[in-house]
């Protein structure tokens, strides 16, 4: 097994390595990074939907679709990500305790009162410090997982509050769970750098890992690459949600509107109302604007207002 330890703190650039050297490569690795803010959402999941987004603009936070399914997570350079990819007997590829038993026996000899959750994720009193997705591809796994050790949670809960009943669609939904960061529950002081690194050797040795991976100019073109054609694409985070319905109330002069938006592959694809009383000419002029644009909320809204149509 190789093993890497990742020094760009880009999400997109960390995703599409792991893109890469799974379904580019034949050997089995281990790679240990860190992001700078972030959100990432699972394969399948309305971003929209898992998020807040104005938020995110705001504060400059990127999200990033990954490979693997489950749900939306924080990422910043208070989280630790580890990667697994091995090969295997297809049908009994997908392991979960195969790959986090080992990091939660790490932990555990550190002191740390850790145990394996329900979810596939890892605990602290109840509270999740790890989330843990896999895929499949071919006779490959990759497994990767989180482990917040002095994360903000702050903006960790903000980023991810998002309105309820806003959105209808059939994409997975995210399960909500108390979290906490592993920092807390040390009896000693550590910087996260040096708890990184000192997770990296220990799992280094239970592998039995001697060999320190480094990519060719070559290697690291093809994943600059998949960062420009994908992670960093807005058809790939955002475009590939299911399509969903995004519900919004309203006023036009001073007479109640309720609109549903619907959205495919990203762009908005019809618009229903409910109200019967508003101008044919009006509802016209609003669709030959709307129809065909790439689905941002606060765009939409804004637009809406230029008709005179205030929407929350």
């Amino acid at each position: 097994m190789n093993c890497i330890q990742s020094l760009n703190h880009d999400a997109r650039f960390n995703l599409a390595t792991e893109e890469f050297l799974l379904k580019e490569t034949l050997s089995d690795y281990f790679m240990i990074y860190r992001n700078k803010p972030s959100v990432i959402i699972g394969k399948h999941q309305n971003a929209l939907a898992e998020i807040n987004h104005s938020y995110l603009h705001e504060n400059g936070i990127n999200l990033v679709r990954r490979l693997s399914g489950g749900g939306t997570v924080y990422h910043d350079l208070g989280n630790i990500n580890f990667l697994f990819i091995q090969s295997g007997e297809s049908g009994k590829l997908v392991d979960f305790k195969k790959f986090l038993l080992p990091v939660l026996n790490i932990l555990q000899n550190m002191g740390l009162n850790a145990e394996y959750g329900g979810r596939n994720d890892l605990l602290i009193e109840g509270k999740k410090i790890s989330g843990n997705a896999e895929h499949v591809f071919r006779n490959r796994i990759l497994h990767h997982g989180t482990l917040l050790f002095s994360s903000d949670l702050t903006v960790l809960e903000k980023v991810l509050k998002v309105t309820p009943g806003r959105y209808i669609d059939k994409a997975v939904q995210s399960v909500r769970s108390k979290v906490t960061n592993i920092s807390t529950y040390l009896n000693w002081k550590i910087s996260v750098e040096d708890f990184t690194e000192r997770l990296y050797g220990e799992i280094k040795s239970h592998f039995n890992i001697s060999h320190e991976y480094a990519f060719s100019e070559e290697e690291l073109a093809r994943i600059q690459s998949l960062v420009d054609t994908k992670y960093d694409k807005w058809s790939w985070n955002y475009g590939y949600s299911p399509e969903f319905e995004c519900l919004l109330k309203g006023a036009l002069n001073e007479n109640a509107i309720h609109l549903t938006i619907v959205v495919s592959e990203g762009y908005i694809k019809e618009l229903k109302w409910q109200e019967e009383n508003i101008q044919e000419s009006l509802i016209k002029s609003i669709e030959s604007e709307l129809i065909g644009l790439e689905f941002y909320e606060k765009d939409l809204i804004s637009r809406l207002l230029r008709h005179h149509i205030i929407a929350d």
